[in-house]
């Protein structure tokens, strides 16, 4: 019997460092592109400076220090996508997007994206597994991403690996998150306000911890795109970024908008 997941188009993109709010514009040029062709993208992506990303419904007013964020030359955007706060910088960035095929569940995309992440870090010499119980209750604001891992996310040695969060919206979804190669997150204690800033952030699992050095980002992109490839679409092939430039810079302005960013 044929797998039904190999029906499934996959394109794979790889993109030079980018400023936050472009990131975010092209992940949502990507899910409208997933819901028009039917093909879902598998891409890598980093930033070009350290930049905080809020939750698409975490309140941030009152909860970081824009002067502080400022100071550090750190950036702020917020996600089309839920969770908590996360900063980037030594990390990678990947993001899915695909059409939601014979009403799947939000668990089930995020189990078929979470194999594509194991086998990619297995790939690299990484032992990591998925978090099967729920992390203490957290709201948005309560502490940062990578502070507790949620069910379903990936963990190694106990640790939080990668932080994902998924949005679907008119048949397509996007799941996008971040793999630490090495851990700065402590780092959002020196721009957090009120309670939060008093939140201990125990210490995250990272590539470089896991390996016993630092991954080249293009190692890392090589193993997952060999993972999309083996379980999903063997004939997966590169998606130029400049395929989907026009949507992005027609969703930038969006992500640029501080009144979006700090909407609450």
């Amino acid at each position: 019997m044929t797998d039904p997941r190999r029906n499934r188009r996959w394109r794979l993109l790889f993109v030079a460092p980018r400023q936050g709010a472009e990131n975010m514009a092209r992940d949502v040029a990507l899910l409208r592109r997933a819901r028009a062709t039917g093909e879902a993208v598998f891409s890598i992506y980093g930033w070009t400076r350290p930049t905080l990303s809020l939750g698409r419904n975490q309140r941030a007013v009152g909860c970081y220090d824009l002067r502080r964020l400022q100071d550090l030359g750190i950036d702020v955007v917020r996600r089309p996508t839920g969770g908590r706060g996360l900063l980037h910088d030594r990390e990678v960035t990947y993001s899915v997007t695909a059409p939601v095929r014979d009403g799947a569940t939000l668990r089930e995309s995020y189990e078929r994206v979470n194999a594509i992440l194991l086998r990619g870090l297995e790939a690299l010499g990484v032992r990591a597994s998925i978090a099967m119980a729920e992390g203490p209750a957290a709201r948005p604001t309560d502490s940062p991403c990578f502070a507790t891992p949620a069910r379903g996310e990936l963990i190694s040695g106990g640790r939080k690996l990668v932080g994902s969060a998924q949005w679907r919206e008119d048949g397509a979804f996007l799941q996008h998150g971040s793999i630490l190669i090495e851990d700065d997150q402590s780092l959002i204690a020196e721009f957090s306000l009120g309670a939060d800033s008093a939140v201990p952030i125990p210490r995250p699992a990272t590539l470089a911890a896991a390996l016993g050095r630092l991954p080249a980002v293009s190692e890392i992109r090589d193993a997952l795109f060999d993972a999309v490839r083996l379980l999903e679409d063997p004939e997966a092939a590169l998606l130029e970024e400049s395929d989907v430039r026009a949507g992005t810079m027609i969703e930038l302005p969006h992500f640029e908008n501080e009144l979006w960013t700090w909407r609450r």
